[in-house]
């Protein structure tokens, strides 16, 4: 019975651009027996771009028509929140809530949607909700100032824009409740409570794990001090510091409260990432059971095989997101990527901000413009791994002048101010190239990168605390979702980089990451947003559990 009915009930689920996801279903003749079986009065679900694919059509992809089943168009977010001048990340991601219509607590309620937890969205596009869209929301989420339809349910149709299969137990709630039912829920007359001024998604904690093979083969997570990831030992390199097996940590991290969690694999510039079958396998194993978004990073770049076949970088996103990734963290590629993005903007005469490069210096020739292209901004994370060039003579490179700050000498030995400015590394750190993290930021967000890591060189495994004026230049840098990693020390730590400074125009970023201290359980993840939750920032505490 039970397998009778999940044959009777259709699934759309997405991650990608809108005219991806349409052209695909033109290509294979899905779209016809698409409309028809939706027409038909079957149950239908689709998820992100399984729910925009409803619509008419969407300025992601203009000429691109939708279903046409909705009556309405998807939209870019703003980038800029009207209300308060301010501008906000865009694509929004991260953990919201979910408004249900006043009038209609039991249509809620039979799809499993509760007001008090948060859902995890991944995206740039949204249907700004109006009045004569109230037939068919069921939920409304505000980012910022923009109140968009979140949930749609209307007859057999049902779709969500957040990802139920990643938003913890609360997600799967969702997911079991719409499996579960028997019929739809009757149309009603509906009204949605009036909207607050701002709103804005949960600080979300990240929970990363750096893996590589031991000396023995194994895949271990490991933690090092400014990238030495040895055990210190009188000899010429002791043994890799051995953190414990990376699907297990991952599982406890899940469970204590992690928002997102991170695979680094912090040796691939040595292999190839379509033949490392072992982490393809620790991915897949860990997003069986992992139900928060998996980020994986390290080897995404192009390659050629022993016998000279060329595999695009592309082409390993493919593996990685088909064994449960929801986002890839390209590293020292991005910094050649840009390199090339520069060196084209000065032929073509332009200026040398790469964040304002023209149309005609992007080629789609690097792994971030065309996985991107394929699977939205929201997939491509970028990792910078900058350190400090201090300034001793007074003279500052003119074309770093944008990256150049003050402050503290954090030098061994030295004290009093000083003057710096942010280079960016590639392999792990072991080699720095010219060019700055501003540079960085603005040409990868030019690329088409929806979110950037912004490591520190300097502190990592310092426990000194987050490098706040580096964030606070990046975050004044780029319009997209910033990470803060590297020192984090104390809770205290992450209610710092969380406030929101002058230096980065007053705006806060949007997630926080650690790593020694959450597996050395010096600090748990619990606590850290129990300090949050004290110092007034919103962050998700799930009291869902996972259905049976």
């Amino acid at each position: 019975m039970c397998r009778r009915t999940l044959t009777q009930k259709l699934l759309f689920p997405g991650v990608g651009a809108f005219g991806t996801a349409m052209q695909a279903l033109a290509d294979k003749g899905y779209l016809e027996p698409l409309r028809k079986y939706i027409a038909s009065g079957k149950p239908y679900m689709g998820i992100c771009v399984g729910m925009q694919a409803l619509f008419e059509g969407s300025d992601e992809s203009p000429g691109v028509p939708g279903l046409g089943i909705v009556p309405a168009r998807v939209g870019r977010f703003s980038r800029t929140d009207a209300s308060r001048k301010r501008r906000k990340a865009v694509p929004h991601i991260g953990w919201s809530l979910v408004q249900a219509p006043a009038s209609d607590d039991a249509a809620a309620a039979a799809y499993g949607l509760q007001k008090d937890e948060h859902y995890y969205f991944v995206h740039s596009y949204r249907v700004a909700y109006e009045p004569h869209l109230a037939e068919w929301a069921l939920g409304t989420t505000q980012y910022g100032d923009e109140t968009f339809v979140s949930v749609v349910q209307h007859q057999n149709i049902f779709a969500t824009q957040f990802h139920p299969e990643k938003s913890g137990a609360a997600g799967l709630t969702v997911l079991d409740a719409w499996l579960r039912q028997t019929a739809p829920h009757p149309p009603s007359a509906r009204t949605f409570a009036a909207r607050s001024e701002y709103a804005m998604p949960t600080r979300r904690i990240v929970a990363c794990l750096d893996v590589r093979s031991n000396d023995q083969g194994d895949l271990v997570v490991t933690k090092g001090e400014s990238y030495d990831v040895r055990e210190r030992s009188s000899g010429a390199g002791g043994d890799v510091r051995n953190m414990g097996k990376p699907v297990e940590l991952a599982q406890r991290y899940y469970a204590e409260g992690a928002d997102e969690v991170t695979f680094l694999n912090i040796t691939s510039f040595r292999n190839w990432a379509l033949g490392d079958q072992p982490m393809l396998t620790l991915l897949q194993r860990a997003a069986e059971t992992i139900f928060v978004p998996l980020t994986i990073g390290g080897g995404i770049r192009d390659f050629t095989d022993p016998d000279g076949t060329v595999h695009p970088a592309l082409d390993v996103a493919h593996a990685y997101f088909r064994a449960g990734a929801d986002k890839v963290s390209i590293g020292s590629e991005a910094v050649y990527a840009v390199e090339k993005l520069l060196e084209r903007c000065a032929a073509l005469g332009a200026g040398p901000d790469p964040g304002a490069a023209p149309d005609a210096a992007l080629h789609n020739d690097t792994g971030i413009e065309q996985i991107s292209r394929m699977y939205g901004s929201q997939a491509v994370v970028v990792s910078i791994d900058p350190k400090r060039v201090y300034i001793d003579d007074g003279r500052v490179p003119p074309e770093h002048v944008a990256s150049l700050v003050s402050g503290a000498d954090e030098r061994p030995g030295r004290s009093g101010q000083a003057q710096w400015w942010y280079a960016c590394t590639v392999k792990g750190g072991r080699e720095t190239r010219d060019i700055d993290v501003v540079q960085l930021a603005r040409g990868v967000e030019r690329l088409g990168a929806g979110e950037l890591l912004i490591n520190s060189i300097d502190r990592d495994g310092s426990n000194a605390g987050f490098d706040t004026q580096l964030v606070d230049l990046v975050r004044s840098s780029v319009a997209v979702s910033v990470i803060a990693s590297s020192g984090a020390g104390h809770p205290g730590h992450f209610a710092e980089v969380f406030a929101p400074r002058d230096a980065a125009g007053g705006a806060s970023i949007e997630a926080a990451l650690a790593a020694g201290i959450f597996h050395r359980r010096e600090v748990s993840i619990g606590e850290v947003k129990e300090a949050l939750a004290r110092d007034k920032h919103s962050v998700r505490q799930s009291k869902a559990t996972e259905p049976r």
